[in-house]
């Protein structure tokens, strides 16, 4: 299993179009097939940083995942509302594995 972080740089003006973007990957990305985590915007500190993560088996998956992605119509939708909106002025993912397992209370 990997976990895919977005760590995006956001125009702070533009946060409400940045929510408005979570909330349409918060239903495009599950039904392609990604386990998403969530989106999550600035609240405090910074005000132009926002991450996305989500879970995926395999990097096999995750280009499988980013075809249905790209042609799902949400997906295309929001797209296009980025790049009209202007509202990311950076990407970049990255793939973690999880290193604490097992992890818990002990004993």
């Amino acid at each position: 299993m990997l976990t895919c972080i977005i760590r995006y740089q956001i125009d702070p003006t533009k946060k409400a179009q940045f929510e408005e973007y979570a909330r349409n990957w918060g239903q495009a990305i599950p039904r392609c097939g990604a386990d998403l985590v969530g989106y999550f915007a600035p609240h405090e500190g910074s005000s132009t940083r926002a991450y996305g993560i989500y879970h995926i088996d395999s990097l096999a998956a995750y280009e499988a995942y980013r075809a249905r992605l790209a042609a799902d119509p949400l997906g295309q939708e929001n797209y296009q509302f980025a790049l009209r909106e202007r509202f990311l002025l950076r990407e970049d993912r990255t793939f973690l594995t999880l290193a604490s397992a097992p992890h818990g209370s002990r004993t």
